[in-house]
């Protein structure tokens, strides 16, 4: 039997990138996969092509009222979510001299409330089927020295305080929640837009700052993914489960 057989799956911001790779490790696994995206239409309908079962949805989570109507219409669609994995974000370097209100209201607008939205609207799901939330925070949020991501890593370390507080909030409905914080991993969100030559450096300079001496691939995050929606870490709830080769250049592993 699948791990996930007949689950029905809310990854946001999931037509490309890591929420593209965590949706077709969950369908190979049985899962049925509710694809969200805000603006790429043309990815979402190649990926739904790929995944048996699977249906789109277009909602851009920093919008309450669009995010509601998303969980509407997969209710219509596909009935109750089993698991919600709150995946979309943005990554936005500036140093304090490059503060912009819009820039730094966007990052939080998308990165804490848009999860704190889809968990409202998916939340009376969760609790009817016992299910299961996964956050993507990162290590940014941990402690790294990334520049200019100071505004990013407040966002993702807010996201890992509000999986532990949603871990007691859920608990009495055995609702598990956990969340995952990745490294550098090569993506459209880091890699996007850049030249062979500058992506190239951009994978050195990240090697060099791992105890493994490598960068991370989508697959490494989707298979944590997995193993948090499955019934292997059924003794998890409310952990930040680090993900980044080992980072040499962290304050802490902490939390």
């Amino acid at each position: 039997m699948a791990k996930l057989d007949n689950k029905i799956v809310l990854i946001t911001g999931s037509s490309r990138g890591l929420g593209s790779a965590i949706a077709r490790k969950f369908t190979e696994e049985g899962a049925k996969i509710a694809i969200n995206y805000n603006r790429d239409r043309e990815s979402a309908e190649k990926l739904k092509k790929e995944l048996p079962g699977s249906e789109i949805f277009q909602a851009d989570v920093s919008d309450h009222a669009l995010v509601k109507r998303m969980i509407k219409d997969i209710h219509g669609k596909m009935g109750t979510i089993d698991i919600l994995v709150n995946n979309a974000g943005i990554l936005s370097s500036f140093s304090w001299d490059e503060f912009d209100d819009e820039k730094v209201r966007k990052i939080f607008d998308i990165n804490l409330m848009g999860p704190i939205y889809t968990v409202k609207e998916c939340v009376d799901d969760l609790k009817k089927n016992h299910g299961i939330i996964i956050n993507m925070a990162s290590n940014a949020g941990v402690g790294t020295a990334a520049k200019g991501t100071t505004m990013y890593s407040m966002t993702k370390a807010a996201i890992a305080m509000l999986t532990k507080r949603l871990a007691f909030d859920l608990m009495e409905w055995h609702v598990r929640v956990n969340a995952i914080a990745p490294g550098w991993i090569e993506s459209d969100m880091t890699i996007g837009g850049k030249s062979a030559e500058e992506a190239e450096k951009l994978r050195q300079s990240f090697r060099s700052r791992t105890e493994l001496n490598m960068t991370g691939k989508p697959k490494n995050i989707a298979d944590a993914a997995l193993f948090l929606a499955s019934n292997e870490s059924e003794y998890m709830d409310g952990q930040v489960l680090v993900v980044d080769g080992g980072r040499i250049d962290n304050l802490t592993h902490s939390l």
